[in-house]
């Protein structure tokens, strides 16, 4: 016997005592104990005081001996837990293997004291056969199919958190009107599991899933799946692309196996799907439950209990709660005051409209609680932290709250694991109809946003990212846009040492089309106000990044429009010093933005007026970092316009303050116009440098993952080697770039490194090659409207 299985069988026995699990430390002491290490040991394992680590390991003592009646101290603990959890496991398996008697069973230690036992699977043991079954005849896509609370998404999850390299899971919205594109799903997968950015097209990104599918033995999970369908069982009109993905999903070459969960069949004739009917458990596996949880057993009653239900896994828990918490643990009673009663029929939904309506009369603060927990999405966080709970009972002394909590966990209303809380999706479904039609539906909302708001302080993971935005969802479902906005434009410290709002740090993560829905919602239902000027200004870099440069420039000239007026209002007073720091940075921020939109449009005579109204408003101003970047820019513009003086002019300055460290901000925002520095010497012929300055941004983009950076660095430092005719190291470096920038969906630059590979083959004397990559950079630059630069690649093409 191991310290593992020790750990799995306590993490059943201590909640149903205390309300809470082992923390890491106590777990680790426990772990370490058994092997016989010491404190010291310990304590430097973990990384704590010794100390620290004999004051918890106390603690633990105490609180083994409490729950499990006999004396527990570090020198017995391994010996009394084998024993006890021996003799407990050898009566659970006497008991499953035996016949039914007409008598009452208990299952007791010679003390007397009932033992919890790992029963959070149980009965299973064909269904997983069957799987395996279908699995090994090469089946991908597995359907798990039955009513709610028969347990499919607990035997997809353990089917697959078993042998499988990597895990992903879709949870799936409660409600259709909140289901997640299936576009933004892929996007997701592959950025935070597998590294790799989305391609602009979804058919480019399915198929950078599908490479990955190939390579590793990967698990996916599609959980309750019914309100994508019809009534046909056919994805519905918006999330027809789901048809796409799953069949990606079912290729006979993928090393992947997909399980889907839903109470109805999907009927999609192009998806080669196998559905398997999950029946309820057994009476044994009731009996089973039962008896793991300290209950006496009637069997007469058990069996109608079972019958009337069909096995149902989750109205086993929510009966057994039930017992426990409301009938001092007498299932004869309890099915004697409930059997004939209406709500208590066969189906899931009545048995908990019932539990919950016996909730609200024995304990009504609980049962606000249940409410108020419908409101969370459980969707792209789908787990809900103790502090998430907390925060719900704001009108309930702080002395109560474990008390209520324990008091849902006990009778199965709320699900629990490792500190983390989730509603099944039938509970769900009716608080969440109750806080609706309650006085409190918009105050729950509020809160829970505001919880989710105070919960991320710095954004370091694109989990944390989202987390963050989850408050933006709440204000939406009560129609509070103009918070919803704020949400978007709160700023916190991100992972490049930024100070960014949370809609910039998102789309420098590549969340972009989400994101662009999400301010265009606010936008739309919002009348003037501070905030639209920012949303606009961020709006226009989204629709920059994602090649849609005339609808960016539309943006930032409305953040300008804004901005001064918002300005022309103001009446200068101490008090609104910070809004006109505001509104100014807004103005020759997107003024710079425009310019660099011009440069890719290749219109560079409007790109360097641009820049130099910013020089103008921003020079030795509170602004004045605006005022250096676009002297960068400005220097990159006379380069290609063959003004070298003046080009040189502007690039040594920035250069000597960059080598004096005058410019301190080395950031992920001036690293990009350090790179534009270096292109800028590459066009002046200066290679040392640009060589220098290529450097300087290509470690930073290397160390804060700044892709587009590294990107466009690389394919300077190709233009470089071609320059200087060492044509190998140019195409290692502009095959680099293109992955990258191909990756990331930049298309613009995209564009440009087609381009530039293009003239490396030409200079090669490769005219095949370059005349492809030269059509490629056109049609990029078509759809991206960019007349002028796809007649200065035409030229250049005629000339090949």
């Amino acid at each position: 016997m191991d310290a593992e299985a020790v750990l799995a069988w306590l993490d059943t026995v201590i909640p149903t005592h205390t309300g809470e699990r082992l923390s890491d430390l106590q777990k680790v002491i426990l772990q370490q104990v058994w092997h016989g290490r010491r404190y010291l040991e310990i304590a430097n394992y973990y990384g704590c005081t010794e100390g620290h680590a004999k004051d918890v390991g106390s603690q633990l003592w105490k609180l083994l001996s409490k729950v499990l009646k006999e004396k527990i101290n570090k020198n017995n603990c391994r010996a009394t837990l084998e024993r006890i959890l021996r003799k407990t496991t050898v009566i659970s398996s006497l008991i499953c293997n035996s016949q039914f008697s007409p008598h009452t069973i208990s299952l007791a230690n010679t003390d007397g004291t009932n033992e919890a036992l790992n029963a959070n699977f149980l009965g299973r043991t064909e269904a997983i056969a069957h799987l395996n079954n279908l699995v090994n005849q090469g089946i991908k896509v597995i359907v798990i199919q039955g009513e709610g609370g028969v347990g499919k998404t607990t035997l997809a999850q353990q089917y697959l958190h078993q042998g499988f390299d990597l895990v992903l899971e879709l949870l799936m919205a409660k409600e259709t009107q909140n289901i997640t594109a299936v576009e933004h799903v892929v996007e997701e997968w592959l950025k935070q599991d597998f590294d790799e950015e989305p391609g602009v097209e979804f058919g480019v990104t399915l198929g950078r899933l599908k490479r990955q599918l190939h390579t590793r033995r990967i698990g996916i999970l599609i959980d309750n799946l019914e309100p994508a369908l019809d009534g046909q069982g056919r994805f519905i009109t918006p999330h027809r692309n789901y048809v796409e993905l799953l069949r990606v999903l079912a290729d006979a070459r993928v090393q992947s196996v997909t399980l889907i969960t839903s109470r109805d069949r999907l009927c999609e004739p192009g998806i080669n799907a196998s559905h398997y009917r999950l029946p309820g458990l057994d009476i044994t596996t009731w009996q089973q439950f039962f008896i793991n949880r300290g209950l006496a057993i009637d069997l007469i009653t058990l069996q109608n209990m079972h019958r009337a239900y069909g096995g149902n896994a989750k109205a086993m828990g929510i009966l057994c709660g039930s017992i426990q918490e409301d009938f001092d643990g007498d299932m004869a009673v309890y099915w004697q005051e409930n059997h004939a009663d209406p709500l208590s029929a066969t189906d899931l939904k009545n048995l908990a409209v019932s539990q919950i309506n016996r909730l609200q009369a024995l304990d009504p603060q609980a049962y606000r609680l249940l409410c108020r927990l419908g409101c969370y999405r459980y969707q792209d966080v789908s787990r809900i932290p103790t502090q998430g709970l907390l925060n719900l009972l704001w009108d309930v002394p702080a002395s109560q709250h474990r008390q209520i909590i324990v008091s849902l966990r006990n009778r199965s209303l709320v699900e629990c694991h490792q500190g983390e809380y989730w509603l099944h999706p039938v509970i769900r479904t009716e608080a969440i109809a109750r806080l609706r039609h309650s006085d409190e539906w918009e105050t729950t909302n509020h809160k829970v946003a505001e919880f989710w708001t105070a919960s991320i302080q710095q954004i370091a993971t694109f989990k944390d990212a989202l987390q963050a935005l989850e408050a933006y969802y709440h204000y939406i479902e009560i129609n509070e846009f103009e918070l919803a906005g704020k949400v978007i434009l709160k700023s916190r410290d991100n992972q490049w040492r930024q100070f960014l709002p949370l809609g910039s740090t998102l789309y420098r993560m590549g969340w972009l089309q989400p994101l662009i829905a999400a301010i265009t919602q606010v936008i739309s239902n919002v009348n003037y106000n501070q905030n639209l000027s920012e949303l606009y200004n961020i709006l226009g870099d989204l629709y920059w990044i994602t090649g849609k440069i005339h609808l960016a420039i539309e943006c930032q000239e409305k953040t300008i429009n804004l901005s001064t007026q918002a300005l022309k209002s103001l009446i200068p007073k101490q008090e609104n010093k910070h809004k006109v720091y505001y509104l100014r940075m807004l103005e020759v921020d997107s003024l710079l933005s425009i310019g660099l939109y011009k440069i890719d449009l290749w219109e560079l005579e409007a790109a360097a007026q641009l820049f130099q109204q910013v020089i103008y408003l921003a020079q030795n101003t509170e602004h004045h970092r605006w005022a250096e970047k676009a002297s960068v820019c400005l220097a990159l513009v006379n380069s290609y316009l063959g003004l070298r003086e003046a080009s040189f002019s502007l690039a040594d300055v920035v250069y000597q303050n960059i080598i004096t460290e005058q410019i301190v901000e080395q950031t992920g925002r001036f690293a990009y116009f350090i790179q534009i520095l270096g292109q800028t010497y590459v066009n002046l012929r200066d290679f040392a440098k640009a060589q220098e300055m290529f450097q300087k941004a290509l470690a930073f983009a290397e160390e804060s993952h700044y892709m587009q950076v590294k990107a466009k660095t690389l394919n300077g430092l190709a233009e470089i080697y071609r320059q200087q005719k060492i044509f190998e190291l140019a195409l290692a470096n502009h095959s680099e770039a293109i992955k990258l920038l191909d990756k990331i969906g930049a298309k613009c630059d995209l564009a440009i490194a087609y381009f530039n590979l293009a003239l490396t083959y030409q200079e090669m004397e490769k005219p095949i090659k370059s005349k492809v990559n030269f059509e490629q950079a056109i049609r990029l630059f078509i759809e991206m409207k960019a007349t002028k630069q796809v007649e200065k690649v035409v030229g250049y093409f005629k000339v090949s």
